[in-house]
């Protein structure tokens, strides 16, 4: 490589130069104007306004007024004087790209204010996630307010996934990300080895300006697209998901002994004599929560919650937290699970498995028949789990009431419908979603698709948890009373927005049933409407707009409360193997029960935001790699007819949810040859211009598969018979098919 000259550098450095100087001379130049609104100033008095003085920066603000006007963003009038553009209504405004459409995106610029809309053809070089600055017009597309993006302040990010296709003297790479709308130039020789058809990663390297394509390079080929490991590797490399742990980050874990001393066993509440099990699912390789159980001498319970102390292990700065803190959580995908720590920890020392002597950390409570808590204790326990059950095994032995530890199982079964009882009562949200599981040959490709039923079992092990996280979080948010709070970290879920409760309301009276969305009765009429529509072909559909309506939980030092639960206080304490927060949780707590002070807030709530965003990152991943295997299994199925609910309506097409799979696909309004449909957005509908046939949300229909695309997740559909009527149903806004879920 050449070594810089002195010449090289001045130059270098007189770009560098140039480029900030343009920069600040840009943001000044709007803000006069802008301060002027409908005066015109000449190019004279702005440069004086500016401060220049120098020959070569009035020259420079000169051509950027040239520029500007170019742009549209600033106008001149007869005798040459500037003012901001005829419509313009405010100077420069930060926002995020949305770029939904080829045609158009979005920029969203704060909860409080509407998302701009832009052409295309206004962004310049920006793509969807990009900062950017913005001059926003008079003019308005519909509801929304226009502009047009005047600079990238950041880019999102600058590696894409995607399929390459190589000609003789070029390649072009093709993306995955839906939202990215062009695709990537790239010279034969940065195409490193891929071959046509092969999945990439690239890193851009020129945005494109001025019309012409963004260029890039290819820095990794994982494989023959179509192919299981290339599709679930690009999916991991989209959304920046690690592929394998650094090796001193494994030789850390591998260094670690394994045996627990007598000193250590000293510390902790000895539980290895009273009978403790799991209950996870049958192909679970790390068990992070055990039950304890015992009958007291006065005729109550000792229920045990005991979860696997993470923290004991891993100590605050070394690699092992630096590595847990950066991934924050487990991510699980439909065939592989990329784990927050190595498998030395969560497989082996901290895995609760039976008959080994394990350290845990515990929430003990002596509870009566009917779940009242009488005592509770907190601390380290040392236990040895007797047995080792399979969701099946538990609910098998709960259902004939024999077998191994059936009195305790029944016992506990019936103090968690207790609890459960009792949640409800006090207005949580019943939601009991359809989730889906695919059974998988040797090469990764579905054979079938197979919905997840949660039973007894089940909702045992999460009423016994979600008592652990109450009582934890109410615990600490108590434990300084009338004094300073002590710094903890919360899982928190607000009261849904009552507007979007309000359009969720009209959606289910398409279906024929009725909700209040009165703020105080939204639990209760919520749970009711989930009970009525049990077993109905709306339910699925319901029950995930339902969700979709409810605010998004998240970690937070604020103690707000979570609504969908109906819990005063609530945390994550009962699974630190695969989530940080519960992590953060054990240290705060074991320090406030050794009398610690309130510690610094403001870097726990940057840890929670931090975990708050990777938790979204991995939602993310594993429903694109859902998409990605129904996708693969309905290519299999392109002759046969479904049937299927209209899950949505757009102006662009009808989404179909097919009801035997919980496919998705959508209908696109060109493929439909009988009439010339019109979207009505105000009645959630499309309607045939001339014979006024209707297409709403609900309408129970019969599809086949027209065609399937794996690199982009989709699935095109086509009626099966256009002139078959659907029936009657609800419908749904465009804007709730991409917004994120809510769950605990």
């Amino acid at each position: 490589m050449k070594k810089p000259t002195k010449r090289t550098k001045r130059e270098q450095s007189k770009k560098s130069r140039t480029k900030s100087l343009k920069s600040v001379l840009q943001d000044s130049i709007l803000q006069i104007l802008n301060e002027n609104p409908g005066r015109s100033i000449s190019a004279k008095q702005i440069t004086r306004k500016l401060g220049l003085k120098k020959r070569e920066d009035i020259k420079q603000a000169t051509l950027l007024l040239y520029r500007l006007e170019d742009d549209g963003v600033i106008a001149s009038d007869d005798r040459g004087n500037y003012g901001l553009a005829t419509g313009s209504t405010e100077g420069e405004i930060t926002g995020v790209v949305d770029h939904v459409s080829s045609r158009f995106a979005y920029v969203k610029i704060g909860e409080d204010r509407q998302d701009v809309f832009i052409k295309s053809k206004d962004l310049g070089s920006a793509v969807d996630g990009d900062v950017v600055k913005i001059v926003v017009f008079a003019t308005r597309h519909g509801d929304h307010p226009e502009g047009k993006v005047v600079e990238v302040v950041r880019r999102n990010r600058n590696r894409y996934v995607g399929k390459i296709e190589v000609s003789k003297s070029y390649a072009f790479v093709i993306p995955d990300h839906k939202k990215m709308h062009q695709d990537f130039y790239v010279y034969p020789e940065n195409i490193s080895g891929a071959r046509s058809g092969d999945k990439v990663i690239v890193e851009v390297v020129s945005w494109g300006e001025n019309d012409k394509k963004p260029e890039a390079k290819v820095v990794e080929v994982l494989g023959k697209a179509g192919e299981n490991e290339a599709e679930i590797h690009s999916i991991m490399a989209e959304f920046g998901l690690p592929f394998k742990f650094d090796p001193r980050v494994e030789h850390e874990a591998n260094q670690i002994e394994e045996g627990i001393t007598d000193k250590e066993i000293k510390r902790r509440r000895d539980f290895r004599g009273i009978t403790t099990f799991t209950i996870d699912p049958y192909d679970a390789k790390d068990f992070d929560d055990a039950i304890s159980f015992q009958v007291l001498e006065n005729g109550n319970y000792e229920v045990g919650v005991h979860i696997a102390d993470v923290t004991h292990y891993v100590t605050p700065k070394s690699l092992l937290e630096q590595e847990a803190f950066d991934r924050a959580t487990s991510v699980y995908l439909v065939d592989r699970t990329i784990p927050m720590l190595p498998e030395r920890l969560s497989n082996q020392l901290c895995s609760l498995r039976p008959n080994e002597d394990k350290l845990t950390f515990a929430a003990v409570f002596e509870m009566d028949s009917k779940g009242k808590v009488i005592n509770e204790w907190f601390g380290r326990t040392i236990i040895h789990s007797n047995v080792r059950f399979t969701y099946e095994e538990a609910q098998t032995i709960l259902e004939e009431g024999k077998g191994e530890l059936a009195d305790e199982l029944r016992i506990l079964n019936n103090i968690a419908k207790s609890l459960r009882k009792e949640r409800f009562k006090k207005g949580a949200v019943n939601f009991e979603t359809t989730e889906v599981k695919f059974k998988l040959d040797a090469k990764g490709r579905p054979l079938a698709i197979i919905p997840k039923i949660r039973k007894d079992a089940h909702k045992l092990i999460e009423e016994f948890m979600l008592l652990a996280n109450k009582r934890v979080a109410t615990f600490v948010y108590n434990i300084n009373k009338g004094k300073e709070k002590n710094t903890f970290v919360y899982r928190i879920h607000d009261a849904p927005d009552p507007e979007k409760v309000k359009d969720f309301s009209v959606f289910a009276r398409q279906f024929g049933h009725k909700m209040e969305v009165d703020e105080k009765s939204i639990s209760k009429s919520l749970n009711k409407l989930m009970e009525t529509i049990e077993g109905k072909p709306e339910q699925n559909i319901l029950e995930q707009l339902a969700i979709r309506t409810m605010a998004k939980a998240k970690y937070t030092t604020d103690a707000k409360g979570h609504f969908g639960l109906a819990f005063e206080h609530y945390t994550h304490f009962t699974s630190p193997i695969r989530r940080y927060p519960d992590m953060m949780v054990h240290r705060l707590l074991q320090h406030y029960l050794d009398s610690g002070k309130p510690l610094n807030k403001t870097e726990y709530e940057d840890r929670c935001v931090h975990s708050s965003e990777r938790e979204k990152r991995a939602a993310d991943a594993e429903r694109a790699s859902i998409k990605y295997k129904q996708v693969e299994f309905m290519a299999k199925a392109e002759d046969r007819v479904y049937e299927g609910l209209i899950s949505g309506v757009t102006e662009w097409g009808i989404y179909v949810e097919i009801t035997d799979t919980k496919c998705e696909g959508m209908v696109k309004l060109a493929d439909l040859t009988d009439d010339f449909y019109e979207f009505e957005e105000r009645h959630y509908r499309v309607v045939g211009r001339r014979k006024k046939k209707v297409y709403t949300l609900g309408d129970k229909v019969k599809v086949r598969v027209k065609k399937t695309d794996i690199d982009k997740r989709l699935i095109d559909l086509i009626f099966a018979d256009q002139n078959e009527r659907g029936q009657r149903g609800g419908s749904r806004r465009e804007k709730w098919i991409d917004e994120d879920e809510w769950g605990d």
